[in-house]
């Protein structure tokens, strides 16, 4: 009989193949995957490595920045506050000047401050956005922009590939015909971009006027849908977080989206730098500004992890995330459990129920081993989109990234650091607002079905 007449044989070379698709190809593109995503992905190769292997293919890219041989990034200037000499340190901008910050306390108050942000704009708006819903707001927010593009001014709309399917397609024929510019970012369907089909641009701003003396930002975690806002009937608002602010700072973003644009319409050329907006650092070392922090295949760390990585060893008083999924690796997980253990205050906050049924599955193991150490954990009675992390009075994280493994290794994601005490203040009383209605959660043990359950959920957890 031939070798090859056993069908062990064809898997083991089927196996085998796709081992060495997997080594060659993540060596070639170092792609430095995450020790969880790496052990599952060759699990489902040696398991079913028929359909492993393709998906891989079309899927397995994570990063497409990688460092120059031999050079190293910018070492920390060893002064200055922790997350100052951290952000630095991970390649991002070093802080901006803003002003006229507003934290928006519901769903009504950041609608309006939408339309305030883009009837002000006078020569350029650009919209990034995952989903843009077939609903009042989206409806809404086309026919706004189609008038500024009628008027003369220049409308660029990025919309995420897989986000337009997931949220519904909006008609954009007519904000194409006003003459506004509209692209789509990896399109899944028929992406140009061959093995990154997985990659999603899960960001959220609304830049405006970003050439003049007076640019504005509006960003956070909302999607451009009406259930992000006030709802509809029928369909009760979701709980989230977005901020405007206006100054200098706003450049950060602008360059943020023109690399993000330039790519999503696969330019080869950079577009030409904005100017570098002045320090935010006074004279006696103190931080008077925010900074962009920008995490995703495009950065060649896993920014924004790294950062919540560190703040959980830095953390001397309290720290407050908001997220509404929560699947951490061991790493994070281990950091905020050993912040509990020595007295600092951990208050996690987390929807009861979220939209995400298998994140709710996978996040049982990680929510009791925190409640065994000593964290906070906080359910709220709906639907909670926000994605906030508050460190003491030092630092505030406020944008795009839910504390999962998809935005924190895969998606492309933006968060704004705020250093001024007064304004991690003001989103320090926006968590605790939010926690007046929620119920804390005291962990019981899982039943055998519970547990395999969850164990089931979080082997193919890098991917939710």
């Amino acid at each position: 009989m031939d070798l090859f007449d056993h069908p062990i044989s064809y898997h083991g070379l089927a196996v085998a193949l796709g081992l060495l698709v997997y080594v060659v190809t993540a060596h070639l593109l170092e792609q430095r995957r995450h020790p969880t995503a790496a052990i599952a992905w060759v699990l489902f190769i040696v398991l079913l490595p028929y359909v492993a292997l393709p998906m891989f293919l079309a899927f397995g890219s994570r990063k497409l920045a990688r460092p120059a041989r031999g050079q190293r990034m910018p070492a920390a200037s060893g002064t200055g506050p922790w997350a100052l000499q951290t952000i630095h340190a991970l390649g991002q901008p070093a802080p901006a000047p803003y002003r006229a910050l507003h934290v928006h306390a519901d769903g009504s108050e950041a609608l309006a401050a939408l339309w305030r942000t883009l009837d002000a704009a006078r020569q350029s708006i650009d919209v990034c956005t995952f989903i843009l819903g077939p609903d009042s707001v989206g409806h809404a927010v086309i026919d706004r922009l189609a008038d500024k593009a009628r008027a003369g001014v220049r409308v660029r709309l990025l919309l995420d590939g897989m986000g337009s399917l997931m949220g519904g397609r909006p008609k954009l024929d007519a904000l194409k015909a006003a003459g506004a510019q509209v692209a789509l970012f990896v399109p899944p369907l028929h992406s140009p971009l061959k093995g990154r089909t997985n990659l999603r641009n899960h960001r959220k701003t609304i830049v405006v006027d970003a050439a003049c003396e007076q640019p504005g930002l509006w960003s956070g975690g909302r999607n451009l849908a009406a259930e992000y806002f006030e709802g509809e009937p029928g369909k009760a608002a979701w709980h989230d977080l977005s901020y405007d602010l206006a100054g200098p700072l706003v450049l950060q973003a602008a360059a943020l989206f023109e690399r993000d644009w330039a790519f999503a319409n696969t330019e080869r050329q950079a577009p030409p730098p904005l100017p570098e907006p002045p320090s935010g650092i006074g004279p006696d070392g103190a931080v008077h500004g925010a900074q962009l922090v920008a995490s995703g295949p495009d950065q060649v760390d896993d920014t924004v992890y790294a950062l919540l990585l560190t703040a959980a060893y830095q953390a001397r008083r309290r720290i407050a995330l908001v997220t509404p999924y929560f699947v951490s690796d061991a790493a994070l997980l281990l950091a905020l459990q050993l912040a509990a253990r020595r007295g600092v205050t951990v208050d996690l906050l987390l929807p009861a129920k979220s939209n995400h049924r298998l994140s709710d599955i996978a996040r049982g193991r990680a929510l009791r081993a925190l409640d065994q150490a000593g964290a906070r954990i906080w359910l709220a009675p709906q639907m909670l989109h926000a994605k906030l992390a508050v460190i003491d009075d030092q630092l505030a994280l406020a944008g795009s990234a839910n504390l999962d493994s998809r935005s924190l290794f895969l998606n492309y994601e933006l968060m704004m650091a705020f250093h001024d005490a007064g304004d991690v203040g003001r989103f320090g009383d926006w968590f605790d607002r939010e926690c007046r209605s929620a119920q804390r959660l005291h962990a019981r043990p899982p039943g055998f079905v519970r547990d395999l359950a969850e164990g089931m959920v979080l082997w193919v957890g890098f991917q939710l």
